[in-house]
């Protein structure tokens, strides 16, 4: 936080002068050398590519099986040294201990890669994927804090159920695939919204307890309810082409119910960990959009009803945000549905748009929506959330 925005507040009268002078005071103690970490951090990349560059001039003169060993080795290293120094570096160099545990996922994660090139051996990706998470996972959800963690752990285990879905997919295209085979990929997809309810739980009694790793579970909580919007989201643009049917790989057979009924499921789960208008809000978000990931089925190919439930998917999620008290996301979902509008009218007049009237009426529908978004966010959006979290109000 600048000082520019302290001094604003307080000439503004949201703060006193005793307030500005503390939170000055607080910011100069936890302020953070960007500029020097970025150095160290191009450094340690320029070696890092070095490395890279003479290993792989080598390559094909490392024996497999050295390699492999290397390659093993700095990975124990590197949990090795978090384990034992990370007191000492938690202490000295905040990100250092964080950057260790990234880099042995990392490590981890390529690992079995280079297992398969040494030996000559391929496997569908989501088997690998599969077991860095039942290895590494606990791992990083016991020692993470950073955005980065997170979204490694909810990254990768978004990529492997896919990819299981991928691969299920090839196989339903043969002649009288097994009819709960649908139904398993659908909850293998939805297996990654656990995460909303997962970080729910984890969060509210460090929260608490004043724990600095609350932050962390938080945003594993975030990155659950963002799969399941941005999953119910594509569902809806997919349903405007008409090509939701089409492909068992959305759920054909029942699977987009069960994805439904799975998100309502931890929906209900998130609001159960974490009471409160703020969980109450989230658990919301997600139960609606699986059942919005439900109704897309039943509009696809109907453009017009499929960017309605967008839309209203959309607004739901600004409603709660306004309840909430969630200014970004609210301002976030105006700007989501105004697009969607823009889009809307391409879509329903293309025709026109070549004429040049045609162009001209566009431009000013585009005017208009973006001065009407821009006019909804600033008059109904809620106060700014660094300084709800200041009045100790509840943020998502």
């Amino acid at each position: 936080m600048s000082n520019r925005k302290i001094d604003g507040w307080h000439a503004a009268g949201l703060i006193d002068g005793e307030t500005r002078a503390r939170l000055i005071a607080y910011e100069a103690d936890h302020s953070r050398p960007l500029a020097l970490w970025a150095v160290f951090g191009i450094g340690a990349l320029t070696i890092g590519l070095g490395l890279i560059s003479v290993v792989a001039a080598n390559w094909e003169d490392i024996p497999g099986q050295l390699r492999l060993v290397i390659h093993l080795t700095l990975i124990i290293a590197a949990l090795a040294a978090m384990t034992l120094r990370e007191k000492a570096l938690s202490t000295a160099w905040p990100w250092a201990s964080e950057a260790l545990l990234f880099v042995a996922a990392i490590l981890g994660l390529t690992f079995f890669g280079h297992l398969g090139q040494v030996y000559q051996t391929t496997s569908p990706l989501w088997k690998p994927l599969t077991t860095w998470l039942v290895l590494f996972a606990p791992l990083l959800l016991w020692k993470g804090r950073s955005w980065l963690i997170a979204a490694c752990i909810v990254g990768t285990a978004i990529h492997a159920a896919w990819e299981y879905n991928w691969a299920a997919h090839a196989l339903l295209r043969g002649d009288s695939p097994p009819a709960y085979s649908y139904l398993l990929s659908a909850f293998v997809t939805s297996l990654p919204l656990l995460f909303a309810p997962l970080g729910a739980a984890m969060r509210g009694p460090l929260a608490q307890k004043g724990a600095d790793r609350a932050g962390f579970w938080r945003r594993i909580e975030q990155l659950g309810l963002i799969y399941a919007v941005v999953g119910a989201s594509l569902y809806c643009v997919i349903a405007s082409t008409g090509e939701l049917q089409r492909e068992a790989l959305f759920g054909g057979d029942g699977g987009h119910i069960l994805r439904a009924v799975l998100a309502m499921i931890a929906g209900v789960l998130v609001v159960l960990a974490r009471p409160g208008i703020s969980g109450e809000m989230s658990g919301a978000i997600i139960a609606g959009a699986g059942l919005t990931a439900a109704l897309a089925f039943a509009f696809d190919g109907v453009d017009v009803l499929a960017a309605l439930i967008f839309m209203v998917l959309w607004a739901g999620i600004a409603a709660a945000a306004l309840y909430a008290g969630w200014r970004g996301v609210f301002q976030f979902a105006v700007a989501v549905i105004a697009l969607r509008l823009i889009v809307l009218s391409f879509e329903l007049a293309s025709d026109l748009l070549l004429s040049g009237f045609g162009l001209i009426l566009s431009g000013l529908m585009i005017l208009v929506i973006a001065w009407g978004a821009v006019r909804v966010s600033r008059e109904y959006a809620p106060p700014s959330e660094s300084l709800a979290e200041m009045m100790g109000e509840e943020t998502p």
